[in-house]
């Protein structure tokens, strides 16, 4: 018997593809929205980490600025005191410095040379003096040249004149004047012991 088959197929199968098509359609847009959140998920657990990271570096950048501060305030307070240090060393090799001056111009001066005057203007000394000759004023600018407590002696004037002595005798003398600089005896840096002058 031969069976003939009288309802549209081709209906019915364009029906089952549509419904496979839906349904195909329906799949692949849960699948684009799974795999959307997922990335959106990923990234904004990204971009907390990274908010995170950045909520972290700025305490800790605060933190550092705050120990710049202090180390900064530290630093002044450091040469301060190195500054006080220093003055207080220069005042105590400085507390001595006329009497070691005194005692180096007396055994400096020749014969026939005789101060009037000692200034001193921060590290510069300046004598004004009688001499019997000028050669007495260059050997005491020579006896001044080895001196521990003065340096670079330079004549800066000397005037030649006539000294009364008393009604009946007058004698040529040289008025000068010579300017030194002062100076601290070298301190070896083996024992720290300052150097005494001999004289």
């Amino acid at each position: 018997m031969i069976l003939i088959n009288l309802l549209p197929h081709r209906e019915a199968a364009r029906k089952r593809r549509k419904e496979q098509f839906a349904i195909y359609a329906v799949l692949a847009a849960l699948t684009g929205a799974a795999l959307s959140a997922l990335v959106h998920t990923s990234v904004q657990a990204r971009i907390d980490a990274q908010r995170a990271r950045n909520t972290y570096l700025q305490e800790e950048t605060k933190k550092l600025e705050l120990q710049i501060k202090d180390i900064a305030g530290l630093q002044a307070e450091i040469a301060s005191l190195k500054a006080r240090q220093a003055a207080v060393e220069n005042l105590q090799a400085d507390r001595n410095m006329p009497v070691h001056l005194m005692g180096e111009l007396v055994a400096k001066l020749p014969d026939g040379v005789y101060l009037v005057s000692m200034r001193q203007e921060n590290q510069t000394v300046q004598l004004v003096g009688v001499a019997q000759s000028q050669e007495r004023v260059s050997e005491l600018l020579r006896n001044l040249n080895s001196s521990d407590w003065l340096a670079k002696p330079e004549l800066v004037e000397i005037v030649s004149t006539v000294q009364t002595l008393s009604s009946k005798e007058q004698r040529r003398v040289s008025n000068f004047t010579v300017r030194a600089g002062l100076r601290r005896p070298e301190t070896p840096a083996s024992n720290g012991a300052t150097h005494q002058p001999q004289g």
